[in-house]
Formats: structure tokens, C-alpha cells, sequence
């Protein structure tokens, strides 16, 4: 038969978690720059920058703010008395080696540092410095990632194998009548078929495609594989000034057979460093037209690159005391995003008055907006797009009796 006219596509199910406060790891090789790259993302000196393996042995974090013109403007607008924008939490994790998913130097420790994380900023090494040894003895940017995409592969295998044996016993003792008896069998089903993704399809997970159920049992095993993966290629000052280096089109045809879509972002710690080390903008903005036509830092591509790449988008509440931008996953309704702001907007929601950022920019204020029929009511059902202003979607709750 035909399909039905106006048909809603079916929203592909989502991997990772459904929380608003995730994070973004920083993996790689020693010394590849990673704690470098978190130091200048983070505008501190938290990470341990040094020319030996495992410099970083605890894993350091940081809230970094995310660069968005529209939250510039709302500030402009009401002149606030408080700015708020929207944070990414980052982690300097510890050097990777061969053999890390057999516990090799601090294999153990890192993975499960990965594992905690929602998403990979994986730092590549394309620069020669023979003051800055390799610990695989000389610079193969596609070899390093062969590394830690097989040590990732081999260590989800591990755990799905134990997840399927464990799987196996329980629907053994399963029954044929009850729903959770059907459902230990059709476990088992979709656990062979996440190892056959990594075993025999040698691919990572997240590059799999999964129904709903599927993703259920993905999301409950914490998979290394199934995280979004940005590479972040670490060039000379002097190669990222000419947006030239001889590795780059290796880096992206590796990517392009083995991950294709996930996102390449150069960028030069060297360069990041020398701008940390300056004392105000007019002084960096000399040093970087120093460096050649265009020529501009790639920090603020790298921390948007990594709050998309985790499916978030922002919303906006405005006013003179305050504004702030809030920051929840992609398809969140209304009383979700009010329980954002406090768990009692979520639980007594009835509706919030909605305008998207645009509209108001177009209108120049609240009062033209609202009188162009802009500002508008929004129910339970109503599902937030990223730039939304709530003007008041804490405002408007049923304060009767809990829901």
C-alpha cells in the first residue's frame, strides 16, 4: 500500500545518555598535546603539559564556556545584571598505548576513564620535534589511530562478551510466557549482533545501525565504540598558519574508511600555547596576524564542534536580572527543559510563553515581538528548538497538587 500522506518520520533512536550534563574526554597517545589542548580550552593550568609518558594520571576537568552569538546579543539587549552562557564539560584523560585493553601502562585506568565520558576529543600528533619524543618512536598520525581505535574495539569486545555470556545464563533460566522472559531472549539476539558489529564487521558501534530496543542494550553497556568521536590534529604553528601539512589527507582518508562523517578539526597547541601566554586580546590578535591572512584560534570551533557532536542545543531565559543559556539534548519537550532549571517546573509544567530567537531579533523587543503574535503559549507536547527564549517557562505551573 501507499504510504499515508503526512507521515511523521520516525526520530532515529538516540545512543549515550539522556542527560543535559554531558562530557566530552580528551584521549590520545603521550604526548600528542592533549593536556596542552585542555589547558587552553579551559583558559588554566590544570593539566600537566610534559615531555613523558603519563603525565596525566588523574584525569583533570573543566566547564567551558561555548562561544554562541545569539546569547551576545540577548546580553546586549537586556544588559543584564548576570551572563550565563552555555557550559561544555571537558576531560584531560591519560595517555593511550598498544595494550591498553590488556592493562599496558595505565590501559586500565584510561579506559575506564572513557568510559565515563560521553564523548571522545581525540588529539592526533602531525608535527616532527625531536625535543618531544613518540612513544611509538617517530610520527604515523594513522598508525596512532589504528592504535586506539583497536585497543577501544578490543576492549568493548571484552566487556560484550562478558555482557553475552552473562545474557546467555539468564535466558537459559528464562521461561517462554512472561514479557521479561521474552525479553532475556531477545537480549541475547542483540548482544551477538553488537559483537558481530565489532568482531566480524570490524566497525565501531556507533557507526551500526540499531532500532530501539537495540539501543537500549547499547546504552546500558557503556560502550567505548558507541561514543561520538571528533579528531583534533595537532600541526606546527607553522602548518596550520599555510593550512598545509603532508599527513592531513592520510588523516581524512582513514577517517573517511574507517569512521566516515565523524569531523576533523586542525589545530596547533604550539600555536593555543603562545596565545595562553599573552596577556590580553589586542596582544593575541597581533600574534595571530602575525601568522598569516585569517589565521585564528581553533578553540572555539573545537568546543562547539563538541557540544553538537553530544546532540545538545541551547535555550535562552531572558530579562534585566539575567540571562542565561541552559543547555538540554535534542528533542526535549517543554517540562523537561523547565526541570532543567528546577525539578518542580518539570513536575507541575502546565505551559511556558515561547519565542525563538530570531523572531525577537527581527522585532527588536519583547513588547514588538509579543505584539507581532511571536510570543506564544506552549504546552506539554511542545518540543524545544535550540535558540527558543522561555520568557516565562518557569512561570506558568499548576501549583495545585504534584502531577
Amino acid at each position: 500500500m501507499p504510504p499515508k500522506k503526512n507521515q511523521q518520520p520516525v526520530e532515529k533512536p538516540r545512543l549515550g545518555r539522556p542527560s543535559n550534563n554531558l562530557k566530552m574526554g580528551i584521549v590520545g597517545l603521550p604526548n600528542v598535546g592533549k593536556s596542552t589542548l585542555f589547558n587552553a580550552i579551559a583558559k588554566c593550568d590544570l593539566g600537566k603539559a610534559a615531555n613523558f609518558p603519563y603525565a596525566t594520571i588523574e584525569p583533570e576537568e573543566a566547564r567551558v564556556p561555548v562561544p554562541d552569538e545569539r546569547f551576545l546579543w540577548l546580553c546586549d539587549l537586556y544588559k543584564p545584571k548576570s551572563e550565563v552562557p552555555a557550559f561544555l564539560t571537558v576531560i584531560d584523560i591519560a595517555g593511550l598505548t598498544a595494550g591498553a585493553s590488556t592493562g599496558v601502562g595505565l590501559g586500565n585506568a584510561f579506559l575506564s576513564n572513557v568510559r565515563s565520558v560521553d564523548g571522545i576529543f581525540q588529539v592526533i600528533r602531525a608535527f616532527d620535534d625531536a625535543d618531544i619524543i613518540h612513544v611509538e618512536g617517530d610520527v604515523d598520525p594513522t598508525r596512532d589511530m589504528e592504535i586506539i581505535s583497536t585497543e577501544l574495539r578490543l576492549k568493548d569486545i571484552e566487556w560484550v562478551e562478558k555482557s553475552l555470556d552473562t545474557a546467555r545464563k539468564n535466558a537459559r533460566s528464562a521461561g517462554n510466557n512472561s514479557l521479561e522472559d521474552r525479553k532475556k531472549k531477545e537480549e541475547v539476539v542483540i548482544i551477538e549482533k553488537i559483537l558481530k558489529c565489532l568482531q566480524e564487521d570490524n566497525m565501531d558501534v556507533r557507526k551500526g545501525d540499531w532500532n530501539a530496543k537495540e539501543v537500549d542494550v547499547i546504552n546500558s553497556l557503556m560502550l567505548l565504540t558507541a561514543k561520538p568521536v571528533i579528531y583534533i590534529v595537532n600541526l606546527s604553528e607553522r602548518d596550520y598558519a599555510r593550512k598545509k601539512n603532508k599527513w592531513l589527507p592520510k588523516i581524512k582518508q582513514w577517517i573517511d574508511e574507517n569512521n566516515p562523517g565523524d569531523l576533523l578539526i586542525p589545530f596547533s597547541a604550539a600555536l593555543e600555547e603562545q596565545l595562553f601566554s599573552l596577556p590580553d586580546d589586542d596582544a593575541r590578535a597581533e600574534y595571530l596576524s602575525k601568522q598569516g591572512e585569517g589565521v585564528q584560534s581553533a578553540l572555539g570551533k573545537i568546543t562547539k564542534s563538541g557540544y553538537d557532536g553530544l546532540d545538545l542545543i541551547r535555550y535562552f531565559t531572558a530579562g534585566p536580572d539575567e540571562v542565561r543559556a541552559w543547555s538540554i539534548r535534542r528533542g526535549v519537550k517543554a517540562p523537561q527543559a523547565a526541570g532543567v532549571i528546577h525539578t518542580d517546573f518539570e513536575n507541575k509544567f502546565v505551559c511556558g510563553e515561547i519565542m525563538a530567537f530570531d523572531d525577537l531579533k527581527e522585532a527588536g523587543s519583547e513588547n514588538a515581538c509579543r505584539a507581532n503574535g511571536k510570543l506564544a503559549q506552549k504546552g506539554k507536547t511542545y518540543e524545544m528548538v535550540d535558540g527558543d527564549i522561555a520568557h516565562q517557562l518557569e512561570g506558568r505551573v499548576d501549583t495545585s497538587s504534584p502531577q
